[in-house]
């Protein structure tokens, strides 16, 4: 109805928002409502048209979606009466890679071969592919003959130093100059391929004899192999140019590298005409004392036989007989002489810290076959110095003990006095804190058959 007044304004501000706005004549009544009145309204009068509009819109969406839900549930309904092993009776499951179209027989996507990060199905071997001519890596001249092969780069002469010398301490430990060649193989030296030996020499300088005597082996096992007689000539020109500065650390350098080109060249290491090239030629006072060692070494040894002996043999690689004869010389000189710091050094030089309780043996040995006093207050005295710097171990020392103990019966066939003087030295070696109690207590003792007067027919006591 209209309102007093004649206008639809007051009716259109008073509509019921329960009205059925989908009924087929609402949109059209709205419509020509909205074009009588548009030119009419106020702002406020604007915005709650707006406000009605909206609130229609989320009335449609409402019953849509109503709809669509009993639909679906009919169509579940439907469904699951049906056959349950057909792809279009299942339900979709998700993360599911089985076709959702219900077309197929129901297998996986691609064998089951698909999916992200998957190259094929198990066991599936690939051809080898043919170079594609349009591609832009395309390359003609090198197809069919390409070879693949490991790039080592060449180490510098800061790099060289670095990784030479930790080669040459690991094989001061094992001496396998096998895994040396090795290791140089695995390495790209270039030009300094020389350095090397150089380099392994200087080391040695520092080190004690066995090491120059590793170092001798592996230089003459390198030759032929990874390096020349050249590069060996080039090593020991460096190694005699650096001569005064390797004399800084190590006084002796002129007459050991003097061994070192003596022992090369009867290796065969060096070229025969190596000292020739510098006669009347070296300025320097300790090149030319090295050279000179090297030339009266090899004047001795005139016939081509190897310089073995030029640095002594290493104390591992000794015979044990040589080693008894020189610890026994060793002693003898020290009765001789007294002197304990040269005894001392001897026994050092020949590096067998694991075979010094020989020395204990063969002291008590020499005290037991001595005559006198003075052999027994000298070796008690020897043993002593060794115990206190730490030369000759606990371990060491009893055992030397223990093996005279063991061998005292046979000794005393030879000695008749052995035990009696075994004991004496034994409490001797405790006053003077050189063995333990426990070892002095272990000493055996064989009691003397007392016999009666010869009138009494010669019994023997009970």
């Amino acid at each position: 109805s209209l309102s007093p007044c004649g206008h639809w304004k007051n009716w259109v501000l008073s509509f019921d928002d329960d009205v059925d706005m989908d009924h087929p004549y609402c949109d059209e009544d709205e419509a020509a409502l909205e074009a009588e009145v548009n030119g009419n309204w106020t702002p406020q009068e604007k915005a709650l048209h707006e406000a009605r509009l909206k609130a229609k819109a989320k009335r449609r969406v409402r019953k849509s979606s109503s709809r669509s839900e009993s639909l679906s549930e009919s169509l579940s309904g439907e469904l699951a009466d049906g056959d349950s092993h057909s792809p279009k009776g299942k339900v979709p499951v998700p993360n599911d890679r089985k076709s959702r179209t219900g077309k197929g027989r129901g297998l996986p996507k691609k064998g089951g071969a698909g999916g992200k990060g998957v190259w094929g199905a198990a066991g599936m071997v690939y051809e080898v592919e043919e170079p594609d001519v349009k591609d832009p890596n395309y390359d003609e001249i090198a197809q069919g003959d390409t070879v693949y092969a490991t790039v080592v780069p060449e180490l510098d002469e800061g790099e060289l130093e670095k990784t030479v010398n930790p080669i040459v301490q690991e094989y001061f430990e094992h001496g396998d100059t096998k895994e040396v060649q090795m290791l140089l193989r695995e390495l790209n030296l270039g030009h300094h391929k020389y350095e090397f030996s150089s380099l392994a020499v200087s080391l040695s300088l520092e080190g004690k004899a066995s090491h120059r005597e590793l170092t001798s082996r592996l230089l003459r096992d390198l030759v032929g192999k990874e390096l020349s007689e050249s590069d060996m000539a080039r090593a020991f020109d460096k190694i005699l140019k650096e001569l005064p500065d390797l004399m800084l650390d190590t006084p002796e350098a002129p007459q050991m590298l003097g061994q070192f080109i003596a022992r090369a060249i009867a290796d065969h290491a060096l070229p025969m005409a190596f000292l020739d090239r510098y006669k009347g030629k070296v300025d320097c006072d300790h090149a030319r004392a090295a050279l000179d060692r090297a030339a009266v070494l090899l004047s001795m040894k005139r016939e081509m036989v190897r310089l073995d002996n030029v640095w002594g043999v290493g104390g591992g690689l000794r015979p044990v007989k040589h080693l008894v004869k020189e610890m026994n010389l060793l002693l003898k000189e020290y009765l001789v002489s007294g002197e304990v710091k040269e005894a001392e050094r001897c026994l050092r030089d020949l590096e067998v810290p694991h075979f010094h309780h020989e020395l204990v043996y063969e002291a008590v040995v020499m005290v037991l076959e001595s005559k006198g006093d003075t052999a027994v207050k000298m070796m008690c005295k020897l043993l002593q110095a060794f115990w206190k710097i730490g030369l000759v171990t606990v371990d060491q020392m009893n055992r030397g003990f223990q093996r005279v103990y063991d061998e005292l019966p046979e000794i005393n066939l030879d000695v008749p006095h052995a035990h009696s003087i075994m004991e004496s030295f034994t409490d001797l070696c405790y006053q003077e804190s050189v063995i333990t109690k426990q070892l002095r207590d272990s000493c055996p003792s064989r009691g003397r058959k007392r016999f009666v007067s010869e009138g009494d027919g010669g019994l023997i006591k009970n």
